[in-house]
């Protein structure tokens, strides 16, 4: 595995990496994402063997521009204000596959929606740019863990693994995957809850956004819905007082006072940033478990909230 800056060099040898059918994982301004051609059906199956994830579960496909994306999914006039108000940004809008798109059917797992974003990272954009086709790119991790948000995480999951390249652009800015809004007839469904919230995206369509219960049946498919997600790999305690015997401390300004003890502070975008490094290092401390203090209430939270519930299923 290459790690390298991502400057210009770097960037162009990545673009080259994914003409030939490789992996690379790039950041965005959500996370990193472990990126391949998505019309190829080889490269888009690597994903899929790397990451331990099932066939059944959609990736999003990035593209470099609105224009770009119009060529992969059936725009109406609500994505189209959507797009305009949030990309390029951390949305994924759950769409009408075109036909004759030339996306591999793995990449959609054989719905007849698609998952598009314009992200607005700068190594993405550039990466997009340069590379000139669309990305399908999950979040650059093993499937059911804790999402990376530093090239540091990427190289840990896939040492000695079938990733060609990870491109170190730093920390990435939010730290929380992309929101996942499904467009259907008649509704627009919430599918996974992320940078951008729902009251965000009913003030741009002027209309109320309905969200799904994890336990929906009925519920469209879309990366992140799985009750096991974000797992650390100790078990996580939700609503602690304090940390028992054995295990670490998540508290949100509240520091405990002894062990291994973390503070996400009482800022939901800075705790967002924190989240998933805070849960690797605790992860990897030795500790036997994680206390979670309780989190602050608000429309902010709800996504972080979110996050810690799915690592409590782990």
């Amino acid at each position: 595995m290459d790690c390298r800056r991502a400057d210009s060099a770097a960037i162009a040898e990545a673009a080259r990496l994914l003409r030939a059918g490789e992996l690379v994982a790039f950041a965005t301004e959500t996370v990193y994402g472990l990126g391949a051609d998505a019309r190829s059906d080889d490269a888009v199956a690597k994903i899929f063997r790397v990451k331990g994830r099932t066939a059944e579960n959609p990736l999003i496909v990035h593209a470099g521009d609105v224009a770009a994306a119009r060529e992969f999914g059936e725009f109406d006039e609500r994505a189209e204000r959507l797009a305009a108000a949030f990309w390029p940004g951390a949305l994924s809008l759950v769409l009408p596959r075109k036909k004759g798109s030339g996306l591999s059917e793995m990449v959609t797992a054989g719905l007849e929606t698609v998952a598009l974003r314009v992200p607005s990272g700068v190594t993405a954009r550039e990466l997009l740019k340069t590379f000139g086709g669309p990305v399908a790119a999950p979040s650059a991790n093993l499937s059911g863990g804790v999402s990376a948000t530093e090239a540091g995480h990427v190289v840990a999951d896939f040492a000695g693994g079938d990733v060609a390249m990870v491109l170190d652009d730093g920390a990435c800015r939010f730290g929380l995957e992309s929101s996942v809004a499904g467009l259907f007839k008649g509704e627009v469904v919430l599918l996974r809850r992320g940078a951008v919230g729902r009251v965000e995206i009913e003030e741009v369509l002027g209309m109320k956004v309905k969200e799904l219960s994890d336990r929906d049946e009925d519920a469209p498919l879309s990366p992140g819905r799985g009750l096991r997600h974000y797992a650390p790999g100790v078990p996580v305690r939700l609503g602690a007082t304090g940390a028992g015997d054995g295990e670490g401390w998540i508290g949100f300004g509240v520091l405990n006072v002894s062990g291994v003890s973390y503070d996400l502070t009482l800022d939901a975008a800075e705790a967002g940033r924190r989240l998933y490094s805070v849960l690797r290092e605790l992860g990897g401390s030795g500790v036997e478990g994680i206390a979670v203090g309780e989190v602050p209430g608000g429309e902010e939270w709800d996504v972080i909230r979110d996050r810690l519930r799915r690592a409590s299923e782990g």
